[in-house]
């Protein structure tokens, strides 16, 4: 498969529309955490009545940014990375370091995915105060953060060996 074909061209469009999902979800929940401390600073210094639900809102609103917005630069390959070493390597050296890099990532967010699912099992029969909603909610971020990373990591690096042409392991080393 080339780099142009259809499937790969489709895989990452789809790709693409998860993450801007992920951003529009995470800019939401920025709009209502500043909508919720204007509340809550109308509420304390105007009416004299301080809602408590506020603070617990903000902790679970402020895991969705981090964790949704964390899995959409994995996407975009944005976060910061030391890339001396990788360019320094010949082509052929640096895309098998650039896939297994991938597959290193899918699997972190493997890990993050079974750790989050059995935090949300241990957390689901206690209560978040002033919510009265499952602690599992906010563990959920971490959830959907790990099955996030796994898929889009994953994909970028299957979509990687896919764009070399071959099914041929040995059109990885070709170029050494």
């Amino acid at each position: 498969m080339s780099p142009q074909s259809p499937f790969i061209q489709t895989v990452s469009h789809l790709l693409d529309l998860i993450r801007g999902l992920c951003m529009a979800v995470a800019a939401t929940a920025l709009v209502v955490l500043i909508a919720t401390f204007g509340w809550l600073v109308f509420g304390r210094y105007v009416l004299n009545v301080t809602p408590t639900w506020v603070e617990q809102l903000a902790l679970i609103l402020v895991c969705y940014i981090a964790f949704l917005g964390a899995a959409a630069g994995v996407q975009e390959d944005t976060h910061i990375g030391v890339t001396l070493f990788r360019d320094m390597l010949p082509p052929g050296a640096r895309k098998v370091l650039m896939i297994a890099i991938d597959f290193a990532l899918a699997a972190f967010g493997a890990v993050m995915l079974i750790a989050g699912v059995t935090l949300m099992r241990f957390g689901w029969d206690t209560m978040l105060p002033m919510l009265n909603i499952p602690e599992s909610f906010r563990t959920l971020a971490i959830t959907s953060c790990g099955a996030l990373v796994l898929l889009f990591a994953g994909l970028r690096g299957l979509l990687r060996i896919l764009s070399f042409g071959s099914w041929d392991p040995e059109a990885l080393f070709k170029e050494f």
